[in-house]
């Protein structure tokens, strides 16, 4: 037996305790969602249809340049 056993588990078993039919619930409401027969057709065409990510995604790629956009004046070197 381990010495210490956190709030959330003394809860969750606690919970257990008062609530037997909670362990069904579970088993039945993941049946709902996901455990169902996969159409692998469907999941062929899905893989053909990505697109590929690239290498890093936290960053945006830079715009091409517009003409139009007000460009910044070039510095000047000192004579």
């Amino acid at each position: 037996m381990a010495l210490y056993e956190s709030e959330l588990t003394r809860f969750l078993r606690e919970l257990q305790q008062k609530n037997p039919q909670i362990g069904e619930l579970q088993k039945k409401n993941r049946a709902t969602w996901w455990d169902k027969p996969q159409d692998m057709e469907t999941w062929k065409e899905r893989a053909q249809a990505t697109v590929p990510q690239p290498a890093y995604v936290y960053f945006p790629l830079p715009r091409a340049r517009d003409d139009t956009e007000a460009r910044p004046e070039e510095p000047k070197r000192a004579p």
